[in-house]
């Protein structure tokens, strides 16, 4: 079996690939300062309650945007899966070309990304990834990398306003019935859910027009549930892209 691990800022979600079908996903949350053996016990916890066997993973492919959580997870599957997983960089096959001034920059997830919705459309795409930061995936008809637009995630924003503001509290990051508010929460609820979807309408809308107009659009990431429906320019939804695109890459670099 394959175990694709996606390494965020805010989330480490897993993957578990075996008999041509997705068997298991998993998210828990980014601890940085955490220990292999102690994200080794959790891993276990995971595969136990899903009734996996360990032993049974004999690939790990890994894409990391932490740098000081790549060695721990190295360490993790070599001591306790005794396996070296594929740690997606530079020098690893992705199928892709990236046409951007220094592709050693470019983020391992958004490589995965880019590769999974390629692979999907076969025509020119955009990847909008809501994760801790918003990505805008740039991918022409002919499987080119061309770049990419960032802006700081929906969670960013809300605890943004909520920490440099006195009097504006928390808020549960859904869509309220009305864009004008009428108490504080739906207030500000109306102003990072809708407002939020206005950046993302603009930016698709921009690269598009960029492409040719007639991008594949598709949305990833923790919230993409919570946006994409909200929109008419996403064409489609996976919460699993990253993975997808991790097992796609595992396959391209069999010896």
């Amino acid at each position: 079996m394959l175990l694709c691990v996606d390494i965020g800022n805010t989330n480490v979600v897993y993957g578990l690939w075996g008999d041509g079908r997705w068997m298991a996903h998993w998210r828990v949350r980014t601890v940085r300062d955490q220990m292999a053996d102690e994200y080794a016990m959790l891993l276990k916890a995971l595969l136990a309650d899903g009734k996996f066997d360990l032993a049974l993973i004999n690939r790990v492919v890994i894409a990391s945007v932490v740098p000081p959580l790549t060695p721990v997870f190295m360490d993790l599957m070599q001591r306790y899966l005794h396996t070296t997983p594929l740690v997606v960089g530079p020098g690893v096959r992705s199928g892709l070309r990236i046409r951007i001034d220094n592709p050693a920059e470019l983020g391992a997830d958004l490589v995965a990304d880019a590769v999974a919705a390629f692979h999907r459309a076969q025509r020119a795409c955009i990847v909008v990834d809501f994760g801790t930061a918003t990505t805008f995936s740039a991918i022409s008809d002919e499987g080119d990398f061309l770049g990419v637009a960032i802006a700081p995630g929906l969670g960013v924003a809300a605890e943004a306003l909520s920490s440099r503001t006195a009097q504006l509290p928390r808020v549960s990051l859904m869509a309220p019935a009305s864009v004008i508010g009428k108490n504080t929460p739906h207030s500000m609820q109306a102003g990072l859910v809708y407002g939020y979807l206005g950046l993302v309408e603009g930016l698709v809308g921009r690269i598009r027009s960029e492409l040719g107009g007639k991008a594949y659009v598709i949305a990833t990431g923790g919230l993409s549930s919570t946006l994409a429906p909200l929109t008419k320019l996403i064409d489609s939804i996976d919460p699993w892209l990253t993975l997808e695109g991790l097992r796609l890459i595992s396959e391209r670099n069999l010896l």
